[in-house]
């Protein structure tokens, strides 16, 4: 997998985390620790892609 194809399918899991994220705090029965859990993920990804980004 080339590196460009790599950020691509990473930003695609931070969409989709984004996606998730906003229904999970949409929904009264989501806890705040699952919201704060997707965050964390989404923020972890969006870190690897700047970091991927700047290498190319």
């Amino acid at each position: 997998m080339s590196l460009s194809s790599h950020v691509e399918e990473l930003k695609k899991k931070h969409q989709a985390l984004s996606i998730q994220v906003d229904e999970a705090q949409r929904a009264p029965a989501v806890d705040d620790l699952h919201i704060a859990n997707l965050k964390k993920q989404k923020l972890r990804l969006k870190e690897e892609i700047t970091r991927l980004s700047a290498e190319a």
